[in-house]
């Protein structure tokens, strides 16, 4: 089990500079840092998992601990772990896009993968802009190959009666719900211009 030895524990904060629920941060300093290249700074981040979540051997009384390391100097501790925090959303849509078909580039000419990649990110667009305001709860963190399976494979089918369209849905399809309620959100947003 890892004990750290008496850092300063200060409150992480959120974006909006409001202090974040269940989390601190500190500097490491001293014969730890041994060896390193001057100026290099050890951040650890203490919070307590999120429900459900399993601790690793490395987390210490029940609070999940993650570290990195920085050169940056002159700057708050939490908000270096603040900027660190934000950069996992830019690592999650890289993830998605290599999950996206991003990983090849399938066709021979030049001209022709540069509009392969035009439309793997009007997808990703697709995906990010669908998470925000359609889906809710657990489902706006599925990451694609999940979306693909749960939400664009469902059975549908499209039906006109009296002039208007109506879109049925396979009851058996255990996230009917999930698609509902996000057809339901989307027919909800005003509509631009």
């Amino acid at each position: 089990m890892l004990k750290i030895p008496g850092p300063a524990w200060t409150p992480a904060v959120e974006a909006d500079g409001q202090v974040r629920d269940g989390a601190w941060v500190a500097e490491l300093t001293g014969k730890l840092l041994d060896g390193w290249p001057s100026g290099m700074r050890l951040i650890v981040r203490k919070e307590r998992p999120h429900p459900g979540a399993q601790l690793r051997i490395i987390d210490a009384d029940g609070m999940r601990i993650t570290c990195f390391a920085t050169n940056t100097t002159g700057r708050p501790i939490a908000e270096l772990e603040l900027r660190h925090r934000l950069g996992a959303r830019a690592e999650d849509r890289i993830r998605a896009a290599w999950s996206t078909d991003l990983r090849n580039l399938p066709l021979h000419h030049t001209a022709q993968n540069k509009v392969w990649l035009e439309i793997v990110q009007i997808a990703l667009d697709l995906l990010a802009w669908m998470s925000m305001l359609a889906l809710t709860g657990k489902a706006r963190l599925w990451e694609p190959r999940r979306l693909r399976f749960r939400l664009f494979s469902a059975g549908a089918q499209l039906v006109t009666t009296g002039r208007r369209w109506f879109l049925r849905l396979t009851q058996h399809w255990p996230w009917t719900g999930e698609i509902t309620t996000a057809l339901e959100r989307l027919a909800l947003l005003p509509s631009p211009g």
